[in-house]
C-alpha cells in the first residue's frame, strides 16, 4: 500500500505540473467528482464539484493568459497538504493579476477531494497594520497612537 503522504504529494504536484501547461482537464482531474472548497474568511465563495473547479481555472487562465501558479512551501502529514501559492500573471486589460495565500487540500487517494482556502488577490490600497486593526474593530482608535 501507497504512504498516504507521498500519494498526496504525487497529486499536488500532479495538480501544480497541469496549471503550469494551462490544462484545463487536466487540472480539474486532480479534484474528485464531489470536491469541496471551504472558504472561511468569505463563506458564500465556498462550493462544491469539479465541475466549478474546470469553471473558475477557465476564467482564470482566460483572463490571465500568463498565469503562473508556484507553491513556495508546502508540508504533509498522511493526507493533509499545507501549501502557500504565488498566483502572478497580468490580466488581459495590462494590469498585475497577484494572489497569494495558504491552501490545505484533503488528498485521502489519489484525487484532491477537500480544501480549505485561503488564498487572497494582493492589494497595496487599505493601509497599514493600524488602519487594519482600526477597520477590525469597528472605528475604536488606540488611545497609544498619536491623534
Amino acid at each position: 500500500m501507497d504512504n498516504p503522504s507521498h500519494t498526496a504529494m504525487r497529486t499536488l504536484e500532479r495538480l501544480v505540473e497541469a496549471l503550469d501547461s494551462h490544462d484545463l482537464e487536466a487540472v480539474a482531474s486532480c479534484f474528485a467528482e464531489d470536491y469541496r472548497n471551504v472558504t472561511p474568511n468569505h463563506p458564500q465563495r465556498s462550493f462544491q464539484g469539479r465541475d466549478q473547479v474546470r469553471r473558475n481555472w477557465a476564467q482564470l487562465f482566460a483572463g490571465v493568459p500568463d498565469i503562473s501558479a508556484r507553491v513556495t512551501r508546502s508540508t504533509v502529514d498522511g493526507p493533509t497538504v499545507w501549501t502557500e501559492w504565488d498566483l502572478t500573471g497580468t490580466r488581459r486589460d495590462g494590469t498585475s493579476f497577484v494572489m497569494h495565500g495558504v491552501v490545505i487540500y484533503q488528498v485521502p487517494e489519489d484525487l484532491i477531494e477537500s480544501a480549505t482556502f485561503y488564498l487572497e488577490p494582493t492589494e497595496n490600497l487599505s493601509g497599514d497594520v493600524n488602519a487594519a486593526i482600526h477597520r477590525a474593530v469597528g472605528g475604536a482608535r488606540n488611545p497609544e497612537e498619536p491623534s
